[in-house]
Protein backbone atom coordinates (compact mmCIF):
# COMPACT_ATOMS: atom_id res chain seq x y z
CA UNK A 1 0.00 0.00 0.00
CA UNK A 2 1.41 3.11 -0.65
CA UNK A 3 0.26 6.93 0.92
CA UNK A 4 0.34 10.55 -0.44
CA UNK A 5 -0.89 12.90 2.49
CA UNK A 6 -1.84 16.52 1.84
CA UNK A 7 -2.54 18.78 4.52
CA UNK A 8 -5.03 21.89 4.74
CA UNK A 9 -4.94 24.60 7.33
CA UNK A 10 -8.33 25.03 8.98
CA UNK A 11 -10.02 28.26 7.96
CA UNK A 12 -13.29 28.32 9.75
CA UNK A 13 -15.73 25.93 11.91
CA UNK A 14 -16.47 23.78 8.79
CA UNK A 15 -12.77 23.86 6.61
CA UNK A 16 -11.16 20.31 7.07
CA UNK A 17 -8.52 19.87 9.42
CA UNK A 18 -6.84 17.07 7.56
CA UNK A 19 -6.79 16.07 3.75
CA UNK A 20 -4.94 12.43 2.58
CA UNK A 21 -4.74 10.02 0.17
CA UNK A 22 -4.42 6.20 0.37
CA UNK A 23 -3.70 4.03 -2.45
CA UNK A 24 -3.70 0.31 -2.23
CA UNK A 25 -3.08 -2.66 -3.96
CA UNK A 26 -6.25 -4.17 -4.11
CA UNK A 27 -9.97 -2.57 -5.15
CA UNK A 28 -11.82 -1.47 -2.09
CA UNK A 29 -15.19 -3.11 -0.57
CA UNK A 30 -15.55 -1.58 2.42
CA UNK A 31 -16.65 -4.58 5.13
CA UNK A 32 -20.05 -3.90 7.02
CA UNK A 33 -18.11 -4.91 9.98
CA UNK A 34 -17.39 -1.89 10.43
CA UNK A 35 -21.30 -0.86 11.70
CA UNK A 36 -22.53 -3.20 14.58
CA UNK A 37 -26.08 -1.52 14.15
CA UNK A 38 -26.83 0.29 10.76
CA UNK A 39 -29.48 0.82 8.55
CA UNK A 40 -31.25 3.68 6.58
CA UNK A 41 -31.76 6.39 8.73
CA UNK A 42 -29.96 4.68 11.55
CA UNK A 43 -27.81 6.79 14.16
CA UNK A 44 -24.17 5.52 14.75
CA UNK A 45 -20.57 6.07 14.54
CA UNK A 46 -20.24 4.82 10.93
CA UNK A 47 -22.27 5.75 8.06
CA UNK A 48 -22.57 4.68 4.33
CA UNK A 49 -23.73 7.02 1.39
CA UNK A 50 -22.77 5.67 -1.84
CA UNK A 51 -18.62 5.98 -2.35
CA UNK A 52 -18.61 7.83 1.20
CA UNK A 53 -17.72 6.26 4.69
CA UNK A 54 -18.18 9.01 7.43
CA UNK A 55 -16.88 8.18 10.55
CA UNK A 56 -16.61 9.47 13.95
CA UNK A 57 -14.13 8.52 16.49
CA UNK A 58 -12.91 9.60 19.36
CA UNK A 59 -8.46 9.38 20.29
CA UNK A 60 -6.51 10.15 22.77
CA UNK A 61 -5.85 13.74 21.15
CA UNK A 62 -9.51 14.47 20.80
CA UNK A 63 -13.02 14.25 19.17
CA UNK A 64 -12.39 13.43 14.57
CA UNK A 65 -14.72 13.19 11.96
CA UNK A 66 -13.54 11.36 8.37
CA UNK A 67 -14.90 11.14 5.01
CA UNK A 68 -13.77 8.62 3.33
CA UNK A 69 -14.29 8.62 -0.43
CA UNK A 70 -13.43 5.17 -2.01
CA UNK A 71 -12.72 4.94 -5.80
CA UNK A 72 -11.34 1.74 -7.24
CA UNK A 73 -7.81 1.42 -5.94
CA UNK A 74 -7.84 4.53 -3.90
CA UNK A 75 -9.25 6.79 -0.72
CA UNK A 76 -9.29 9.99 -0.11
CA UNK A 77 -9.85 11.55 3.48
CA UNK A 78 -11.12 14.25 4.70
CA UNK A 79 -10.86 15.06 8.31
CA UNK A 80 -12.09 17.52 11.48
CA UNK A 81 -11.22 17.91 14.90
CA UNK A 82 -8.27 17.67 16.97
CA UNK A 83 -8.33 14.01 16.75
CA UNK A 84 -8.78 14.01 12.73
CA UNK A 85 -4.80 12.61 12.16
CA UNK A 86 -4.61 10.05 14.40
CA UNK A 87 -8.01 8.94 12.89
CA UNK A 88 -6.66 9.09 9.52
CA UNK A 89 -3.57 7.12 10.12
CA UNK A 90 -6.52 4.26 10.90
CA UNK A 91 -8.10 4.37 8.13
CA UNK A 92 -5.81 1.65 6.07
CA UNK A 93 -7.01 -1.10 8.41
CA UNK A 94 -10.40 0.29 7.99
CA UNK A 95 -10.11 -0.29 4.32
CA UNK A 96 -8.89 -3.92 5.51
CA UNK A 97 -5.67 -3.45 4.69
CA UNK A 98 -4.78 -5.47 7.29
CA UNK A 99 -6.44 -8.50 6.50
CA UNK A 100 -5.31 -11.76 4.01
CA UNK A 101 -8.59 -13.24 2.67
CA UNK A 102 -6.02 -15.21 1.25
CA UNK A 103 -5.62 -17.36 4.40
CA UNK A 104 -8.96 -19.19 4.42
CA UNK A 105 -8.01 -21.93 2.23
CA UNK A 106 -11.17 -24.18 1.56
CA UNK A 107 -11.08 -27.96 2.66
CA UNK A 108 -14.70 -28.63 1.16
CA UNK A 109 -16.52 -27.33 -2.28
CA UNK A 110 -19.30 -25.19 -0.06
CA UNK A 111 -16.24 -23.02 1.19
CA UNK A 112 -14.47 -23.15 -2.01
CA UNK A 113 -17.60 -21.71 -3.76
CA UNK A 114 -17.91 -18.85 -0.73
CA UNK A 115 -14.31 -18.12 -1.53
CA UNK A 116 -14.69 -17.34 -5.72
CA UNK A 117 -18.04 -16.13 -5.08
CA UNK A 118 -16.82 -12.99 -2.60
CA UNK A 119 -13.00 -13.23 -2.57
CA UNK A 120 -12.54 -10.10 -2.41
CA UNK A 121 -14.21 -9.23 1.06
CA UNK A 122 -11.96 -8.15 3.80
CA UNK A 123 -12.30 -7.90 7.33
CA UNK A 124 -11.98 -4.17 8.58
CA UNK A 125 -10.29 -3.42 12.19
CA UNK A 126 -11.32 -0.11 14.01
CA UNK A 127 -8.29 -0.59 16.17
CA UNK A 128 -10.85 0.59 19.45
CA UNK A 129 -12.51 -1.49 21.62
CA UNK A 130 -15.03 1.16 23.97
CA UNK A 131 -17.35 2.17 20.83
CA UNK A 132 -18.50 -1.09 20.46
CA UNK A 133 -19.24 -2.57 23.86
CA UNK A 134 -22.47 -0.76 24.10
CA UNK A 135 -24.19 -2.10 21.18
CA UNK A 136 -22.48 -5.42 21.53
CA UNK A 137 -24.00 -5.86 24.98
CA UNK A 138 -27.64 -4.57 24.15
CA UNK A 139 -27.49 -7.56 21.65
CA UNK A 140 -26.58 -10.53 24.86
CA UNK A 141 -29.44 -12.65 24.58
CA UNK A 142 -32.34 -10.81 22.26
CA UNK A 143 -33.65 -10.26 18.70
CA UNK A 144 -31.07 -7.97 16.67
CA UNK A 145 -34.35 -5.41 16.83
CA UNK A 146 -33.96 -4.97 19.99
CA UNK A 147 -30.28 -4.31 20.07
CA UNK A 148 -30.73 -1.74 17.34
CA UNK A 149 -34.00 -0.28 19.31
CA UNK A 150 -31.82 -0.12 22.51
CA UNK A 151 -28.41 0.93 20.94
CA UNK A 152 -29.70 3.81 18.39
CA UNK A 153 -32.32 5.08 21.86
CA UNK A 154 -28.80 5.90 23.83
CA UNK A 155 -27.35 7.62 21.12
CA UNK A 156 -30.41 10.03 20.70
CA UNK A 157 -29.91 10.33 24.81
CA UNK A 158 -26.28 10.17 25.38
CA UNK A 159 -24.94 10.01 22.10
CA UNK A 160 -22.32 13.37 20.87
CA UNK A 161 -22.44 15.25 18.07
CA UNK A 162 -18.69 15.01 15.89
CA UNK A 163 -16.66 18.00 14.84
CA UNK A 164 -17.54 19.21 11.16
CA UNK A 165 -20.13 19.02 8.56
CA UNK A 166 -20.89 15.39 9.74
CA UNK A 167 -24.70 14.19 8.80
CA UNK A 168 -27.03 14.54 11.49
CA UNK A 169 -27.20 10.70 11.99
CA UNK A 170 -23.47 10.16 12.42
CA UNK A 171 -23.11 10.38 16.50
CA UNK A 172 -19.87 9.47 18.87
CA UNK A 173 -20.85 7.24 21.47
CA UNK A 174 -21.72 8.27 24.78
CA UNK A 175 -18.32 8.65 26.94
CA UNK A 176 -16.93 5.71 29.30
CA UNK A 177 -17.24 8.87 32.05
CA UNK A 178 -21.10 9.52 31.70
CA UNK A 179 -22.01 5.81 31.49
CA UNK A 180 -20.29 4.85 34.50
CA UNK A 181 -21.85 8.05 36.62
CA UNK A 182 -25.27 6.32 35.67
CA UNK A 183 -27.80 4.45 37.72
CA UNK A 184 -28.76 0.43 35.90
CA UNK A 185 -32.60 1.91 35.78
CA UNK A 186 -31.47 4.60 33.86
CA UNK A 187 -31.51 2.05 30.85
CA UNK A 188 -34.94 1.01 31.37
CA UNK A 189 -36.52 3.58 29.16
CA UNK A 190 -34.47 1.77 26.09
CA UNK A 191 -35.41 -1.50 26.96
CA UNK A 192 -31.75 -3.26 28.89
CA UNK A 193 -32.59 -4.49 32.02
CA UNK A 194 -30.41 -4.40 34.75
CA UNK A 195 -27.95 -7.48 33.73
CA UNK A 196 -26.95 -5.56 30.68
CA UNK A 197 -27.29 -2.25 32.26
CA UNK A 198 -24.58 -3.23 34.71
CA UNK A 199 -22.38 -4.81 32.38
CA UNK A 200 -22.41 -1.63 30.59
CA UNK A 201 -21.75 0.37 33.23
CA UNK A 202 -19.03 -1.82 34.99
CA UNK A 203 -17.41 -1.74 31.98
CA UNK A 204 -17.30 2.14 31.70
CA UNK A 205 -15.65 2.27 34.79
CA UNK A 206 -12.69 0.27 33.40
CA UNK A 207 -12.82 1.89 30.10
CA UNK A 208 -9.34 3.48 30.12
CA UNK A 209 -7.19 0.25 31.16
CA UNK A 210 -9.38 -1.78 28.92
CA UNK A 211 -9.03 0.28 26.11
CA UNK A 212 -5.62 -1.42 25.93
CA UNK A 213 -6.62 -4.65 24.90
CA UNK A 214 -6.78 -3.05 21.03
CA UNK A 215 -3.26 -3.06 21.48
CA UNK A 216 -2.39 -6.63 22.30
CA UNK A 217 -2.90 -10.12 21.04
CA UNK A 218 -6.80 -10.92 20.04
CA UNK A 219 -6.80 -14.08 22.73
CA UNK A 220 -4.98 -12.19 25.35
CA UNK A 221 -7.61 -9.14 24.33
CA UNK A 222 -10.50 -11.53 24.63
CA UNK A 223 -9.39 -12.76 28.18
CA UNK A 224 -8.68 -9.08 29.46
CA UNK A 225 -12.49 -8.33 27.99
CA UNK A 226 -14.07 -11.39 30.10
CA UNK A 227 -12.39 -10.27 33.54
CA UNK A 228 -15.42 -7.89 33.38
CA UNK A 229 -18.70 -8.88 35.07
CA UNK A 230 -21.26 -9.32 32.61
CA UNK A 231 -18.90 -9.91 29.64
CA UNK A 232 -18.76 -13.45 28.01
CA UNK A 233 -17.22 -15.06 25.45
CA UNK A 234 -19.96 -13.73 22.84
CA UNK A 235 -19.84 -10.40 23.50
CA UNK A 236 -15.96 -10.36 24.08
CA UNK A 237 -15.44 -11.90 20.61
CA UNK A 238 -17.94 -9.81 18.57
CA UNK A 239 -15.95 -6.86 20.10
CA UNK A 240 -12.50 -7.99 19.25
CA UNK A 241 -13.44 -9.15 15.93
CA UNK A 242 -14.54 -5.85 14.91
CA UNK A 243 -11.25 -3.99 16.82
CA UNK A 244 -8.89 -6.01 15.41
CA UNK A 245 -10.23 -7.81 12.16
CA UNK A 246 -9.25 -11.16 13.96
CA UNK A 247 -10.23 -13.65 11.41
CA UNK A 248 -10.86 -16.72 14.08
CA UNK A 249 -12.46 -14.49 16.82
CA UNK A 250 -15.34 -16.92 16.30
CA UNK A 251 -18.27 -16.14 17.57
CA UNK A 252 -20.00 -18.52 20.13
CA UNK A 253 -23.17 -18.82 22.60
CA UNK A 254 -25.16 -16.94 19.44
CA UNK A 255 -28.77 -18.02 18.76
CA UNK A 256 -28.39 -18.08 14.78
CA UNK A 257 -24.89 -18.61 14.12
CA UNK A 258 -24.11 -22.17 14.86
CA UNK A 259 -27.50 -23.17 12.33
CA UNK A 260 -25.78 -21.07 9.65
CA UNK A 261 -22.57 -22.79 9.63
CA UNK A 262 -24.47 -26.38 10.20
CA UNK A 263 -26.96 -25.87 7.28
CA UNK A 264 -24.21 -24.89 4.92
CA UNK A 265 -21.25 -27.31 6.22
CA UNK A 266 -23.40 -30.30 7.51
CA UNK A 267 -27.09 -29.83 5.69
CA UNK A 268 -28.64 -29.76 9.63
CA UNK A 269 -30.85 -26.97 10.26
CA UNK A 270 -30.62 -27.09 14.07
CA UNK A 271 -27.12 -26.54 15.17
CA UNK A 272 -25.13 -25.67 19.17
CA UNK A 273 -22.01 -24.67 19.80
CA UNK A 274 -20.23 -27.63 20.26
CA UNK A 275 -21.40 -29.01 16.25
CA UNK A 276 -20.41 -25.85 14.80
CA UNK A 277 -17.31 -25.99 16.68
CA UNK A 278 -16.67 -29.37 15.19
CA UNK A 279 -17.03 -28.39 11.81
CA UNK A 280 -14.91 -25.23 12.21
CA UNK A 281 -12.02 -26.90 13.46
CA UNK A 282 -10.63 -27.29 9.92
CA UNK A 283 -10.77 -23.81 9.30
CA UNK A 284 -8.75 -23.12 12.97
CA UNK A 285 -7.65 -19.27 12.30
CA UNK A 286 -10.01 -18.61 9.64
CA UNK A 287 -12.94 -19.32 11.83
CA UNK A 288 -14.78 -16.24 11.90
CA UNK A 289 -14.43 -15.48 8.59
CA UNK A 290 -16.25 -19.07 7.73
CA UNK A 291 -19.26 -17.74 10.01
CA UNK A 292 -19.21 -14.61 8.27
CA UNK A 293 -19.34 -16.01 5.08
CA UNK A 294 -21.93 -18.85 6.66
CA UNK A 295 -24.43 -16.11 7.47
CA UNK A 296 -23.96 -14.27 3.85
CA UNK A 297 -24.88 -17.64 2.51
CA UNK A 298 -28.12 -17.13 4.29
CA UNK A 299 -30.30 -18.42 6.93
CA UNK A 300 -31.74 -22.37 7.26
CA UNK A 301 -35.34 -23.34 6.20
CA UNK A 302 -37.17 -21.85 9.10
CA UNK A 303 -38.75 -24.55 11.13
CA UNK A 304 -39.94 -22.97 14.06
CA UNK A 305 -40.90 -19.52 15.67
CA UNK A 306 -38.89 -16.38 15.83
CA UNK A 307 -37.25 -15.15 18.57
CA UNK A 308 -39.71 -12.96 20.40
CA UNK A 309 -39.54 -9.63 20.70
CA UNK A 310 -39.02 -7.85 24.51
CA UNK A 311 -40.24 -5.44 26.48
CA UNK A 312 -37.88 -4.86 29.72
CA UNK A 313 -39.45 -1.21 30.14
CA UNK A 314 -41.34 -1.99 33.39
CA UNK A 315 -39.06 -4.84 34.35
Amino acid sequence: MRTGVRSAPAAGAQSPDLRQRFEFDYSLDAGRSLGRVGGKGALGPVLYAGPHIWRAQDTPAGEATLRITRSGRSAEVIGWGPGASEAAAGVPALLGSGDEPAALVARDAVVAGWVRRWSSRRLTATGTIWEHVIPTVCGQKVPGLNAKHSWQGILRRWGRKPPGPAPETLRLPPTAELMASLAYHEFHRFDVERRRAEAIIAFARRAATLEGAARVAPQAARERLQTVRGIGPWTASIVVLLCHGDPDSVIVGDYQIPSYVTWHLAGERRGDDDRMLELLEPYRGQRARVQALAKSAGAPPRHGPRMPLQNLRHR
